[in-house]
């Protein structure tokens, strides 16, 4: 509830006085009993996505049944106007950008799930917790990896395998612990700013065509510097000396077709990068295409587990290319699965590809009604873009960000290239304020459970908002404003 209050403290702050000479230029829906109806719906499906842990409810559900209702809502609108066809063109426009961003976003999780059955985050780990490395040592190394692994993979999967780490070798440390934590939730919220593949929000504004592709590395020293600042300050809280953990087991080994397809996932981004680029098409083509060579790879993969599954021909380099192995009893080798790339897709987080579903639509929605131009105006006219772009990024930190950056995107201010690069990195690494403010915080929260807290977290938020802040001179001052 305290998470509630602030963001509607935050949101009629910056609101002007002047409101009611707003509302006589409002649209003619934001005003009425459907429009305000609209925006108390949203309001309570988001209080529900806010206490998901509290009400142990998915955050998909209650966006996805918003978004039916408020565009119930807005056909019945159009419709009490004598317009049958302006609330249906806008539903089909709205759920076009969805289906983009599922097919793209899909693909790109097909690719990583992969990558994590092929045990190649694993033996990652696994190689980092058996180095003999000091605790100074693997927490800057984390945090390294932390941040140039987001870019090309989403910065929740860095942000977990980086977390085990830190876990794994501290285990009976609990400052480090903490500390690493919060420098991986800090570490990949910034890498993944200035990165299209980093976070869902870059992706949405490089789809939408606002900045290209390689626009997005103007952002590299500024996100550095959203990292660097706070985790040299943070790094006087580690003690010097070496793990007192005890080891793992042996190193584990990738399985067999890891690094192919590692390549393939390398050369997908390029085909995406280049379709939209050069040809002009959608960048999920390119995506899809891999994935689809993906799924002939596993095609392949899965030949030849089964192959050595039913003929029993297991030699010992085979052993550790398999996909599970229980038990081996003298020439007798029990396989019990093969590869199976449509249960790979099976994991991907299909919860979040709902949830995104439902904020497309509700966000669409209060857009097609008026409200986003109606607040685009109050903010953006009165504090100005530098202004409203800052304090868009401590909203992020309240709010999940992606709802906040499809607003503006909606909302489609007057704003030169390096404003949006403003916005695109207060929103990536304003979530890092607060440990329940990125999807990487409230992961590594769930994972290091009684260590790694919201209160943990709030102790270092002093030197976090510092690097933010910084992080946003670094750009004005290197990308002008």
């Amino acid at each position: 509830m305290y998470r509630l209050l602030i963001i509607f403290c935050t949101f009629f702050a910056l609101l002007p006085s002047p409101l009611m000479a707003a509302e006589e230029t409002a649209p003619p829906h934001t005003d009425t009993f459907i429009g305000i109806a609209c925006i108390v719906i949203f309001l309570i499906s988001y209080l529900f996505v806010l206490g998901e842990e509290f009400f142990h409810l998915r955050k998909s559900k209650p966006v996805i049944v918003a978004a039916g209702l408020i565009w119930l809502l807005i056909g019945l609108a159009y419709t009490l106007d004598g317009d049958s066809e302006t609330a249906a063109i806008a539903f089909r426009h709205n759920l076009l950008e969805y289906a983009e961003l599922f097919f793209f976003l899909l693909a790109a999780m097909s690719f990583i799930t992969t990558l994590e059955e092929r045990q190649v985050f694993a033996a990652l780990r696994a190689w980092l917790v058996s180095c003999e490395l000091t605790l100074v040592q693997i927490y800057w190394a984390t945090g390294a990896l932390a941040f140039f692994l987001s870019p090309v993979a989403d910065n929740l999967s860095t942000a977990l395998l980086m977390g085990a780490v830190v876990m794994a070798v501290g285990q009976h440390n609990i400052r480090f612990v903490a500390v690493g934590c919060i420098n991986v939730v800090v570490a990949a919220n910034a890498g993944g700013a200035f990165s299209p593949f980093g976070d869902i929000t870059t992706l949405m504004v490089w789809q939408k065509g606002v900045i290209e592709f390689s626009g997005f590395f103007a952002l590299f020293i500024p996100s550095a510097v959203s990292w660097l600042v706070p985790a040299v300050l943070m790094s006087v809280a580690i003690e010097k000396g070496n793990p007192v953990a005890e080891r793992r087991n042996e190193p584990r080994r990738m399985k067999r077709g890891a690094l192919p397809i590692l390549l393939l996932f390398m050369l997908t981004i390029m085909l995406a990068v280049t379709s939209h680029s050069l040809l002009n098409l959608p960048s999920v083509l390119g995506m899809m295409t891999g994935l689809g060579i993906l799924k002939l790879y596993g095609y392949y993969l899965s030949r030849f587990e089964a192959h050595i599954r039913d003929t029993g021909h297991i030699h010992n380099h085979h052993i550790d290319n398999l996909t599970d192995i229980t038990q081996m009893k003298g020439d007798h080798t029990d396989v019990i699965r093969r590869f199976d790339i449509f249960q790979v897709v099976e994991r991907s987080s299909w919860d979040t590809l709902m949830f995104f579903y439902g904020v497309v639509l509700c966000v669409g929605g209060l857009s097609t009604l008026g409200h986003l131009a109606l607040l685009s105006d109050l903010i953006y006219s009165t504090l100005g873009a530098t202004l409203a772009n800052s304090m868009i990024g401590v909203v992020s930190a309240l709010i999940d960000n992606i709802p906040v950056m499809f607003a503006v995107l909606t909302m489609q201010p007057e704003m030169s290239t390096n404003q949006w690069l403003l916005v695109t990195l207060t929103t990536g690494i304003g979530g890092s304020l607060l440990s329940i403010g990125s999807a990487a915080g409230i992961a590594l929260m769930g994972q290091a459970q009684g260590v790694y807290t919201f209160y943990t977290h709030l102790k270092w938020s002093w030197a976090i908002a510092l690097g933010y802040l910084l992080s946003i001179t670094a750009h004005l001052w290197i990308n002008g404003y």
